[in-house]
């Protein structure tokens, strides 16, 4: 008996086209950064470095490294980035759990109040009059208070705990647990995933964050990577055309020193996505699609 081949589907095909499509567009900027980084000066300024390296080298690198403002920006990004994440992760848990209570007071107001804020907003003047009338304008608390708490973060937060079962409250409740011991005893550990894909979302808004720092920093000792990076990427700070002159005598290709720098402040948050990713894919679905 003849045997037929299976119909070959059309979803899947488009589906794994259109997908290696966005993988390229994707990655291609990436990498061809990459390669221009660790090319030889003279490969780049010919224009013949594709997706290899010529003439392979770290020489770039070195220079960005060994550059003690880039060194100190680096490090104000590191505190801003950790120390933002971990108020910010403390002060949305906290409101998205009390938002998350049905029998907290006035817990419909709140929660349309909170809305209301992914709508409208104060604006930027108001958002920095407020900053300064607090006086931490020019201050390393000026880059993790405003934008501590992000109300989209906070709705996802709050639906995750709302999904927690009520049976495990109220057991808490028969051996003596008040509403604090019900949070850091029942709904924390129970929100690893939670924690860990809102966490994320802030650090990666911290770090690659330019904006606060041009409107509340006024001292340059206090300015976080990606300022240094905009100033050299777009406002063009090095102006000499094709190459600079940087650390003495030795020319420096403009192209590879402004893609050195991109990778050396891309690379350490990409890093980080290996080790929550588990996490991640959790808690974006248990938070964004129950309830």
């Amino acid at each position: 008996m003849r045997r037929f081949p299976k119909r070959i589907s059309l979803f899947p095909c488009m589906n794994a086209l259109i997908l290696t499509i966005v993988v390229v567009v994707t990655l291609y900027p990436f990498i061809y950064m990459a390669v221009i980084s660790v090319s030889g000066d003279i490969y780049v300024m010919r224009g013949e470095v594709f997706l290899w390296p010529k003439g392979f080298n770290l020489k770039m690198y070195s220079l960005v490294l060994g550059d003690l403002s880039i060194l100190q920006a680096y490090l104000n990004t590191i505190i801003y980035t950790v120390l933002g994440t971990v108020i910010a992760l403390a002060i949305t848990s906290a409101g998205a759990y009390a938002l998350s209570r049905s029998d907290m007071v006035f817990n419909k107001g709140f929660t349309l109040m909170v809305i209301f804020t992914l709508f409208f907003s104060g604006g930027m003047i108001p958002s920095f009059l407020v900053v300064k009338e607090l006086g931490i304008i020019d201050t390393v608390w000026a880059m993790v208070l405003p934008g501590a708490v992000s109300t989209w973060n906070l709705i996802i937060m709050r639906t995750f705990f709302a999904n927690i079962p009520k049976e495990l409250e109220e057991s808490g409740k028969m051996d003596g647990l008040n509403d604090l011991g019900l949070f850091f005893r029942i709904a924390v550990p129970l929100s690893k995933a939670s924690f860990a894909t809102i966490g994320l979302f802030y650090a990666v808004s911290l770090w690659n964050n330019f904006y606060f720092p041009l409107l509340y920093l006024r001292d340059p000792g206090l300015f976080p990577l990606q300022v240094l990076l905009r100033n050299l990427v777009l406002a063009g700070q090095v102006m000499s055309g094709d190459v600079t002159q940087i650390g003495g005598d030795q020319l420096i290709v403009e192209e590879s020193l402004k893609y050195a720098t991109i990778m050396v402040s891309t690379l350490p948050i990409l890093l980080v996505y290996p080790f929550l990713q588990k996490y991640f894919v959790k808690g974006a679905l248990i938070g964004a699609v129950k309830g």
